[in-house]
């Protein structure tokens, strides 16, 4: 329990340890080339998403409202 009386319940959506090894061995053992590696990523993700939405939002589905993106 934590300290504020609270379980902690442990990550189950991450990703196994083989594949944190595998993306660290990808950096030759950088951790901090590994971490801005996954940071782009998901920059790259973050705006493919964003036009998605765009794109969905010109052919007029709402973010929200129809459900259609979620």
């Amino acid at each position: 329990m934590s300290p504020q009386g609270k379980q902690e319940t442990p990550m189950t959506f991450g990703p196994n340890e083989s594949a944190i090894d595998e993306i660290v061995a990808s950096c030759n053992g950088d951790l901090r080339g590994a971490l801005k590696a996954l940071l782009l990523v998901n920059e790259h993700l973050e705006a493919e998403i964003a036009e998605v939405y765009a794109a969905a939002a010109h052919y007029g589905f709402s973010e929200r409202g129809d459900s259609v993106l979620h």
